[in-house]
């Protein structure tokens, strides 16, 4: 649903704002308690049958936005517990990362097959012909399925002529990629933290907004109120994200109106990223030492393909993430300087939160999240003149961020260091597409190749942490590319660079 502004959509931003706007006002932190009613205004209902459970989900967003955790239904508590606690300038994070507010979702039916109403009760019914478990008869002239005995192959509705039977699935099961989304006692979804890759899909697929992720937008901001030196890493994902306005130029203006000191495209990671691992193909997969390469950039990806594939384990690529290397050359030269990655993904604060990572990435924030803070103070794209420029990486670094982009960039640079060598591709997109490449590899029949994995939809401007459709993002990628004055990764300025 990304790109369509829904009513879920408005209330995940207004709470992004007013989770800003208590950080950077400051003061009396029980205020908290005031925003529901901002967010909710007014006695009638507007999305659900009481106004006093819209206040009461919108209390659980705020508290997620703040880094807080959940509080059971059944017990007491206010919104405002821990917040004061939290008002701190370091990441504040208490697992899970991904969390069902169990009162706000809508109990959806699991996985079934149904007759609809436009059901013809014609003379073939091959409906019943293809069923091979012999589910579905014929009653008053209609087809009737026994979910006792369905198995949802969805034959019936493959071969239905007038699409009268369908498939249904809860909107965030069928988006998760791993199988993590199981159901309560009470028949509402629940996660399986032990599946759980933390990749946001359920979270943006849920049509009741029943699903957010935790936040570290406001203690990014106690960050900068406190005078700390911060220095922002934008994903090549950002391109277009804040409105047609917003060019790049205008983005990284904005960033220093919020007191980002300077604003760094994480694309230079993925150029360092691409020739390293050019390299590694060339010296140990075409050389027959390794059977394959699989990427590592895509953290929801790597972590699946290590914990459900532990015969490719050490095979996916041990380089540093864009992410990583970027912050590392930030803090080489910054040394006292705290560093945020302002990107598409809610599996960024997780990598961002492992022992080896967090004393390079201090917050994680998305695209969305950082709208919330130009909405707090004030920010207008249309209001900017500035002579900023981004000139840090190169084209191929800035396609890391669309589906087959890294592939693209690994491919190019052992065009241009290994011309005599040839580089074998396969990539897919969505953990279920990723899970299928895998079996194909642990089969053997991906041996000599490069493997691109992509947890989201179109790559990383598919991310759970995006504003507008993957397809209109991966345009306005393009044309960034386009504008880029260097076009392989081998002629980055930080190619020959130590990290």
């Amino acid at each position: 649903m990304r790109g369509i502004y829904t009513p879920v959509t408005n209330i995940r931003r207004q709470v992004f704002a007013e989770v800003a706007r208590l950080a950077y006002e400051g003061g009396e932190y029980a205020r908290v308690e005031e925003i529901p009613f901002r967010i909710i205004p007014g006695e009638v209902p507007t999305y659900r049958d009481s106004i006093f459970l819209e206040r009461a989900i919108v209390g659980e967003r705020i508290r997620l936005a703040i880094g807080l955790p959940l509080y059971p239904a059944d017990q007491p508590t206010h919104i405002s517990k821990g917040v004061e606690e939290s008002a701190i300038a370091e990441k504040v994070y208490e697992p899970p990362l991904i969390n069902v507010i169990p009162f706000a979702c809508n109990a959806c039916k699991e996985k079934s097959v149904e007759v609809t109403d436009n059901c013809r009760g014609c003379l073939a019914h091959p409906c019943t012909s293809v069923c091979p478990v012999k589910a579905i008869s014929i009653q008053n002239g209609r087809s009737v399925i026994d979910n006792e005995k369905c198995i949802r192959c969805g034959r019936c509705v493959d071969i239905c002529p007038y699409h009268a039977i369908v498939k249904f699935d809860r909107p965030c099961a069928a988006a998760c990629g791993v199988d993590a989304i199981e159901s309560d006692h009470l028949g509402r979804a629940k996660i399986n933290y032990d599946k759980c890759v933390s990749c946001g899909m359920c979270l943006v697929n849920c049509p009741f907004g029943a699903i957010a992720d935790k936040s570290q937008l406001f203690q990014l901001i106690h960050a900068i109120k406190n005078g700390e030196d911060v220095i922002a890493e934008i994903a090549p994902a950002f391109v277009g994200q804040f409105g047609p306005l917003a060019t790049p130029e205008k983005v990284k203006a904005a960033l220093k109106l919020l007191g980002f000191s300077k604003v760094v495209e994480v694309a230079i990671g993925a150029d360092l990223g691409a020739i390293e691992e050019a390299h590694h193909y060339i010296h140990k997969i075409a050389s027959g030492e390794e059977p394959f390469l699989a990427t590592s950039c895509c953290p929801a990806w790597s972590v699946m393909a290590k914990r459900d594939f532990p015969e490719v384990a050490p095979y996916v690529s041990d380089s540093l993430t864009p992410m990583v290397a970027t912050a590392r050359i930030i803090k080489n030269e910054n040394p006292d300087s705290k560093v945020v990655f302002i990107g598409p993904c809610a599996a960024k604060k997780l990598e961002a939160s492992r022992k080896s990572v967090r004393s390079d990435v201090d917050f994680v924030i998305t695209f969305e999240e950082l709208m919330g803070m130009f909405v707090a103070k004030g920010i207008e794209f249309g209001d900017i003149e500035t002579n900023e420029v981004f000139d840090d990486a190169t084209a191929a670094g800035r396609g890391y961020s669309v589906a087959g982009g890294v592939a693209d960039a690994i491919a190019n640079c052992v065009d241009e260091l290994y011309p005599d060598s040839d580089i074998k591709i396969d990539r897919a997109e969505g953990l279920r597409e990723c899970a299928k490449m895998l079996r194909i590899a642990k089969a053997g029949k991906r041996d000599g190749y490069l493997m691109e994995g992509m947890a989201c939809p179109g790559g990383c401007v598919g991310g759970a942490g995006t504003m507008m459709s993957f397809a209109k993002a991966s345009t306005a990628v393009k044309e960034f590319q386009n504008a880029s004055e260097d076009k392989i990764a081998t002629k980055s300025k930080y190619a020959n660079k130590e990290d």
